[in-house]
């Protein structure tokens, strides 16, 4: 990490997919207390609040089944301006809201990037490779094209232009366990590194994310880590819309974070896909929290009992 300040950055979109939720999950993380949970980290947090999509309208071109383009564009320049706008003061932490955001969020921490003469690395830890384009995806969800998109993949014509694709060799994915056929094939054309539940099984997650946080280091590079909810097995983290059994335990989660932590490279932060109506007494909007803290600093004596009696 590059600063002491954390600004914290509300993006409630809910525009990426038909199911609606996800324009809580800013104010859920809030009340789970994650800026005193900072905050006791030695931290300075600042809230910039809830963003508002630009005014934007569906652009002509646009596939007929895409869910609400129009909004989608005016999320993702809003967020990507939020996002130069922040970076340059501290480490912006996007609350989500669907993972839509991150086609902002991506975009505009690469284009900071880029003008600090930085490549943009990032980690997608998501149970989804999210690597449609808008033609590609059968839903016309465009939570799920947002890695496609920042890493410049055709199709997104009606798109706002990405100033600064990120290259695919700089993106690795982990925790996945649920890939389209039309994502597995794009993926075969490039050189994202993938990780997949059973690789974690055989080898841990320490391996993987270890060599990719080495290449981070070797290329200078920044380091933005988009963390869906359904990385996590439902079984501890219900509130999301999109459960693949099968996913990260408590303890790979944060000790996923900790070996970020210990990195010192991450600049931003996702937190995507919170959807309240789905949580049990607030238990995922916690988890999300203390895995944040986990992230930035806090070790494991430090870290609190939890009562959802």
């Amino acid at each position: 990490m590059t600063h002491d300040t954390i600004i914290l950055i509300g993006a409630p979109v809910d525009s990426g997919k038909r199911s609606r939720g996800c324009l809580m999950g800013p104010d859920a993380f809030r009340v789970a207390g994650l800026d005193t949970a900072l905050g006791d980290l030695g931290l300075r947090v600042e809230d910039r609040g809830n963003l508002a999509p630009d005014a934007a309208t569906a652009p002509a071109g646009a596939p007929a089944h895409l869910h609400a383009p129009g909004e989608t564009i005016g999320w993702t320049t809003a967020i990507a301006r939020a996002a130069r706008e922040a970076a340059p003061s501290g480490m912006p932490i996007f609350l989500g809201g669907d993972h839509a955001l991150s086609l902002g969020s991506v975009t505009g921490m690469a284009a900071h990037a880029a003008g600090r003469g930085r490549p943009l690395f990032v980690l997608w830890m998501d149970a989804h490779s999210d690597f449609h384009t808008p033609q590609t995806t059968e839903t016309g969800h465009l939570h799920g094209t947002p890695v496609a998109y920042a890493t410049g993949q055709a199709g997104f014509d009606a798109f706002p232009a990405v100033e600064a694709p990120v290259d695919p060799a700089h993106v690795a994915m982990i925790g996945l366990r649920s890939v389209d056929p039309a994502e597995r094939t794009a993926l075969a054309g490039t050189e994202v590194d993938l990780t997949d539940m059973r690789r974690i099984d055989e080898e841990g997650i320490r391996a993987p994310l270890e060599a990719f946080l080495d290449r981070v280091a070797a290329a200078g590079g920044d380091l933005h880590v988009s963390l869906d909810v359904d990385f996590l097995d439902p079984a501890i983290a219900p509130a999301v819309g999109t459960t693949v059994p099968g996913g990260a335990t408590i303890r790979e989660a944060h000790l996923a974070m900790e070996l970020l932590c210990d990195s010192g490279l991450v600049t931003s932060l996702d937190l995507v896909e919170l959807n309240p109506f789905l949580d049990e007494r607030g238990r995922t909007a916690s988890l999300m929290v203390d895995l944040a803290a986990s992230l930035l600093g806090r070790r494991i004596f430090d870290r609190p009992t939890r009562s959802f009696t």
